[in-house]
C-alpha cells in the first residue's frame, strides 16, 4: 500500500503496548490492572487511538480531555459524580467529555477502542 499522510490502517498486531500505563484512571476498588496498546499518535501528540482493556475492579476517573469509545467485550459501569450509573457492554459506544468525573465499574474483563483528544 502506499504511504499517505492522511491514511493510517490501524492493524491489532500493530501498536506500542504498556502494561499499568497511567491513563486517567486511579484504582479506587479491587486491584485493577489496565493494558493499554496504542496504535495511533498525531504528530502534534493531541489524537491517539487504540485499545485499552481492564481486569475487574472499580476506577476513580477525572477527564480533562474528550475521548470516544467503542467496546469490543467486557462489561462494566460508568456512574458520573452525582448521577446515575450506566451499563456497558461489547457493541456499545460511549464518549468522555472534558470536566467528567466518576468511577468506572469493570465486572468482567473488558476491552474497547478508543479515540482520544489532548486538549
Amino acid at each position: 500500500m502506499k504511504k499517505n499522510q492522511y491514511l493510517h490502517a490501524l492493524r491489532f498486531a500493530n501498536g506500542t503496548a504498556a502494561f499499568g500505563e497511567d491513563w486517567g484512571g486511579a484504582p479506587v476498588f479491587g486491584d485493577p490492572k489496565a493494558f493499554v496498546v496504542n496504535r495511533y499518535e498525531s504528530q502534534d501528540k493531541q489524537y491517539q487511538v487504540g485499545t485499552w482493556e481492564s481486569s475487574v475492579g472499580t476506577w476513580a476517573l477525572d477527564y480533562n480531555d474528550w475521548e470516544y469509545c467503542f467496546v469490543l467485550e467486557g462489561r462494566f459501569y460508568i456512574q458520573p459524580e452525582g448521577g446515575e450509573r450506566v451499563e456497558f457492554s461489547a457493541g456499545d459506544t460511549f464518549v468522555l467529555e472534558p470536566g467528567f468525573k466518576g468511577t468506572l465499574e469493570v465486572v468482567e474483563r473488558t476491552r474497547k477502542w478508543y479515540v482520544f483528544h489532548n486538549r
